[in-house]
This record gives structure tokens, sequence and C-alpha cells, in this order.
């Protein structure tokens, strides 16, 4: 696996090909990260393994380009096959101490999560980072997103690990202020970027906002 970039978390946009306009992985990256983004994750759950091993490889190499982080989410023998800055896993997923025994220790490791004691099962078993939501309702992007957690769920695990924080789900721009605020080291979006007229547009506008979150928070 590659060595990632310095981990940093704050605009984290997930691709979505139901959600982009005719738009393939590639020219949504690269115009997100036009734009600032920090991270992209591909997921896309109709490709199949080739198609998504050819697919990773290009985003691997824009991701470089950029200077910023490639994670792939779920399907791991493609994250090692590309060399990948990293994998993303759920709870229905490899258990995460798995996948940190399959990539080594240096790959980044994010585990979503739906509560405190999760978290704290994630940090232990090697994650760099966790994610929670649906924060706000989220549609269209996810079917099994669940009902929305709220700013609370984010202060709560803020409270239990000190591993960063992605929040994620229906966050729009007038909400990251108050989604960084709560905890959050980071903004994953997938509509609010992907879906949006003017990709570039969309993602300096949401990285703009959560620095300015963050200089507001100290």
């Amino acid at each position: 696996m590659k060595t990632a970039p310095t981990l940093d978390l704050g605009l984290y946009v997930v691709t979505d090909s139901g959600l982009s306009r005719g738009r393939t992985h590639e020219q949504i990256a690269a115009r997100a990260f036009e734009g600032g983004a920090n991270v992209i994750q591909l997921r896309d759950k109709s490709k199949s393994t080739l198609e998504l091993y050819h697919t990773a490889l290009r985003l691997q190499e824009i991701a470089s380009r950029a200077g910023a982080l490639f994670i792939v989410n779920d399907r791991i023998e493609v994250a090692l096959a590309v060399e990948a800055h990293g994998l993303h896993v759920g709870q229905d997923d490899l258990p995460a101490d798995v996948a940190r025994k399959l990539l080594g220790p240096k790959p980044v490791l994010g585990v979503s999560v739906e509560n405190a004691e999760q978290a704290e099962q994630a940090e232990r078993d090697g994650a760099d980072y966790i994610a929670i939501g649906p924060i706000y309702e989220a549609r269209g992007t996810k079917n099994d997103a669940g009902p929305p957690v709220g700013l609370r769920a984010i202060a709560e695990l803020r409270y239990y690990t000190d591993l960063p924080i992605v929040a994620i789900g229906g966050i729009k721009s007038e909400h990251v202020g108050d989604v960084i605020r709560a905890g959050a080291g980071g903004i994953a979006v997938v509509s609010a970027v992907v879906a949006a007229d003017d990709v570039v547009t969309a993602a300096a506008e949401i990285r703009g906002l959560v620095v300015e979150a963050r200089g507001s928070r100290g």
C-alpha cells in the first residue's frame, strides 16, 4: 500500500454513480480535488470487481497527483490491489481488526460506527478514524442509512474516543459549522458535491466552511 498523505478529513467526498449525473468517478474526483476535497472514497456496489479495480487504479493516480487521500469502501482486495491509501468498513463488512491485519500498520483504516461502544472497539481494532451518521435526514444516497442521529451523537463519540470523527448524512452547507463545533473533524458528503451542477464550486464552498468552523472552534 502507498504511504497516505497527512490525515486531514476536512472534506470527505464519497462517490455515487447513481447521483453523479452521468459523470464518471474519475471526473467527480478530479473536480472535487480541484475544489479542495481532502479525501475521495470510492463506493460503488454496482461494478464488478474488475471494473472497480480499474476505476480504483485511476482514482489512486488522481488522488496522488492532488496530494490527497484515496479510500476504498469495503472491498479490501481492491484496496490492496491498487495500493490505495486506505480502506473504510462498516459494521456488516470485514471486521476492523481483521482488516487491519491484512492492511498492515500504515494504510488508513476508517470504521463506520453507531454508538460509543462500537467507537471504542474500532479504536482497539486499529482504526484511524470513525464515521457516524446519518446526522440529518439523507435521501437518495444509502438505502440502509437509518433515522438521523443528530449532533448529539457526534458529541457523545467525542467524549468516548480521541479518534477523528467524520460526520455523514444529509449535511448541507448550512450545517457545516454546527457539525464541526459538535466535535467532528471532517464532513463526509455525497449528493452535496457529487450531484452538484458545479462540483468544483460545491466542494470549494464546503471546504471553506470547514476551515472557517475549525478556526472558530479553536
